[in-house]
């Protein structure tokens, strides 16, 4: 079981928190990229940029690599990993739920098609 209040799953969460970072997330997914790279789609300053992967970084979510002047950013799935094992969580509790609606429902069904053939039925005699 994942620990709920340990320091980086509340980095982790705070920092999936935001657009921006979620979007720079999934763009590294498929790949290293550099802090220009990252910026670029959201036509934000370096700054800007340095910021929100400051964030990520101090969540554990990625890895930046000074390569001369240039900074490559890459991901580190194990604390999503944390997250999704936590998420799931709550993925098992609403699918319970939404079995157990069902099956209500079904049953529901069942015996409003009783009523109305035993009321077909009695019309008739």
């Amino acid at each position: 079981m994942v620990e709920l209040h340990t320091p980086q799953m509340n980095s982790v969460f705070h920092a999936l928190g935001d657009a921006t970072r979620r979007r720079m997330l999934r763009d590294l997914a498929s790949g290293e990229r550099t802090v220009g790279e990252l910026a670029q789609p959201f036509a934000m300053s370096l700054a800007a940029a340095s910021k929100h992967i400051k964030v990520l970084e101090g969540a554990g979510l990625i890895r930046r690599e000074v390569k001369g002047r240039t900074h490559v950013c890459r991901l580190e799935p194990g604390p999503l990993a944390s997250a999704h094992e936590w998420l799931g969580f709550y993925e098992r509790f609403w699918n319970s739920r939404l079995d157990l609606l069902e099956q209500l429902l079904r049953d529901e069904s069942v015996a409003e098609e009783k009523a109305n053939k035993a009321k077909s039925k009695k019309g008739d005699q």
